[in-house]
């Protein structure tokens, strides 16, 4: 197999894969930006505390994505700096996020970002590189399941029609 044998942090990347990571990063970092500002919206503290997990989380896979890319030479996407901190009480009625909306929203990045991880460990012809997308994929995915059992415990949920099948036989 030549150049594809050996330590895989030696083999190169494919195009695919550094479009890949370099678009993880940059999703990654809207993700956090995005969430960031969730939190100046949140009122539930079951809800900031999952929500500050879940921005710890996408910044250290960042960081590993991140470091993956300067080891083969492809520059960094650019990061929103950190949005400022403002009081609940100071967004106006109208134009605050509902705790129900956020964790609506929240759910919905893990689905998207589950998915993007899934792509990557399909394409990917480096190990190191599906491996650690295989770990982000996990994660994302005990995260999804404890905002999906917070979002039931709320009352936040709002199911599909739910279908009751007859034991007539």
């Amino acid at each position: 197999m030549g150049i594809l044998s050996g330590n895989p942090q030696d083999e190169p990347m494919h195009y695919g894969e550094v479009f890949s990571l370099w678009n993880f990063v940059l999703a990654g970092n809207k993700m956090i930006l995005d969430e960031r500002i969730f939190l100046n919206h949140v009122g539930d503290e079951d809800l900031k505390k999952l929500i500050k997990e879940s921005v710890e989380a996408c910044q250290q896979e960042v960081k590993q994505v991140e470091e993956v890319l300067k080891q083969n030479g492809v520059a960094l996407p650019p990061a929103a700096p950190e949005p400022p901190h403002v009081e609940l009480n100071d967004i106006p009625t109208g134009a605050r996020f509902q705790d129900a909306d956020v964790a609506a929203s929240v759910s919905a990045i893990t689905a998207s970002s589950l998915v993007t991880c899934s792509q990557i460990i399909g394409q990917s012809i480096r190990e190191d590189i599906a491996m650690m997308f295989g770990q982000f994929h996990m994660s994302k995915a005990a995260f999804g399941g404890k905002l999906l059992k917070l979002t039931k415990e709320k009352g936040w949920l709002i199911p599909p029609p739910l279908h009751y099948s007859s034991k007539e036989n």
